[in-house]
């Protein structure tokens, strides 16, 4: 397990203890239940960053199953945007040194929520990619040729979205 490099002593045995249980599942369903009463219409970030080499970012959450493009929920009084370069550098140590350029706005409504997502392309970015430990449990770079098994239906799709071989649906 990765786990961040300011972590030490009783902080860097709770991270463990929390990485070998279950407990990062159970947190995330029941705020999944909180957040549909609570907040019945949320808005998410996707960075979709590509280095180099063509190759792009995945990151492999400790509390969903699969390979995912980085991101998360807008928090309040937040841009999207800026939501999109905070939940990069948390999850992956990765900084945008240029605002990201937005490639859709999706509609997500599955199991009763009412979710928008916005995926933005990060071409030009700075640091070493370094997974928090806590959320992330990995995070890398793939060449489109050779994603990793499991990776998402919905993050295959984007992906044929920014290579021009699918049009940008409304939906995710």
């Amino acid at each position: 397990m990765l786990v961040p490099h300011s972590l030490s002593g009783w902080r860097l045995r709770l991270v463990s203890l929390i990485s070998a249980t279950r407990l990062p599942i159970l947190v995330f369903r029941i705020l999944s239940v909180w957040q549909k009463i609570a907040r019945p219409l949320t808005v998410g970030v996707r960075a979709l960053v590509v280095d180099g080499e063509g190759r792009v970012l995945l990151v492999r959450h400790n509390y969903i199953p699969g390979w995912h493009l980085p991101g998360g929920r807008v928090g309040k009084g937040e841009t999207a945007v800026a939501a999109a370069m905070r939940e990069l550098r948390e999850e992956a140590g990765v900084i945008a040194v240029v605002p990201p350029r937005l490639l859709g706005l999706y509609g997500r409504f599955g199991h009763g929520g009412s979710d928008h997502v916005a995926v933005y392309v990060v071409e030009r970015w700075a640091g070493a990619v370094r997974p928090d430990g806590l959320e992330v449990a990995e995070a890398g770079f793939y060449a489109l040729s050779r994603l990793p098994d499991g990776t998402s239906q919905a993050t295959l799709r984007r992906l044929r979205e920014y290579r021009g071989l699918a049009a940008t649906p409304e939906y995710w």
